[in-house]
């Protein structure tokens, strides 16, 4: 069994054969029942993924669902023109880092669609750019942006001091202007939308950041969406009774006895009212893999 440890790349783990914890009728329901969501999940629990899932579904790859519930369940598999924005890899505590991170990204897509010769910020020639991709593929826009809130997370609190306009201001005020920009053209170019999903570890106010935008969806404690990410026990009797089972003959004990060992250790979240216990992705396959129950997202 291959496990996909450090993997975020939903086709790479399908081409590769690594083992893949079917979610994507789950993935269906997502984008069938709304377009604008906010999904918050702690670090290295699988949001990655998600986006990377979802990246592949509107772009039309149906070869790479074939076998998994959605394959049944979709029937047009149409080709979006998608926007994947991850923030994932950046270090924010260096003034100017998330600017050129956003210039870059503007200035890749009006390559592809064109660049407004009256748009003046980043935010008006997002908004263009999305306006020129719904007219030259005659369908919708799709925005994926993983990690939304990692510019102000690394720098929140830190005093980090910029001069913009003859004035001095923190780097987590200038960040947090710049994110609202981007932001703000989800409203202004609402018509060009089809699909919106950000994720993050934890959700800022709407004044803060969203302040112009159309409030998202939040799924993040939503009982329909809350193995939508991580693991659950039925789907480790599903996938990996296997290496569970040798677990327990290397730990002298029996499997339920591995597994509620598994238990107390890992399925300490819950993102529902329903409390149905999820399991960290990243420590539980690490341990199916190497064979020792430890700490290694604390790690």
């Amino acid at each position: 069994m291959k496990y996909p440890i450090g993997i975020q790349s939903f086709d790479r783990i399908v081409e590769g054969g690594y083992v893949y914890l079917d979610k994507t009728d789950l993935v269906y329901d997502l984008v069938h029942d709304g377009n604008i969501y906010f999904l918050s999940r702690p670090r290295r629990f699988g949001k990655s993924l998600l986006v990377s899932t979802l990246k592949c579904y509107f772009e039309g790859r149906k070869e790479l669902f074939k076998g998994l519930k959605i394959d049944k369940m979709e029937k047009e598999w149409k080709r979006y023109p998608v926007f994947h924005l991850d923030f994932n890899g950046n270090n924010f505590t260096n003034p100017g880092e998330l600017e050129l991170r956003l210039e870059n990204f503007v200035a890749t897509q009006e390559l592809a669609y064109g660049k407004s010769p009256l748009a003046d910020t980043l935010g008006n020639r997002f908004a263009y750019v999305l306006k020129k991709a719904h007219e030259k593929t005659g369908l919708r826009a799709v925005v994926l942006i993983d990690e939304y809130d990692k510019p102000l997370l690394d720098i929140l609190d830190s005093g980090i001091t910029l001069e913009r306009s003859g004035e001095r201001i923190t780097l987590e005020e200038y960040n947090r202007e710049l994110l609202r920009t981007l932001y703000t053209t989800f409203k202004a170019a609402d018509e060009y939308l089809q699909f919106v999903m950000l994720t993050g570890v934890t959700k800022f106010s709407q004044v803060s950041v969203f302040s112009g935008f159309n409030q998202p969806n939040d799924i993040s404690m939503d009982a329909r969406y809350d193995t939508l990410c991580g693991i659950t026990e039925e789907e480790i009797d599903h996938y990996f009774q296997e290496p569970v089972a040798e677990m327990a003959r290397m730990d002298g004990c029996t499997e339920e006895e591995e597994r509620e060992a598994l238990r107390r250790r890992f399925n300490g979240y819950h993102f529902s009212n329903r409390l149905r216990g999820v399991y960290n992705p990243f420590s539980l396959l690490n341990s199916l893999q190497k064979l020792d129950i430890q700490d290694y997202w604390f790690r």
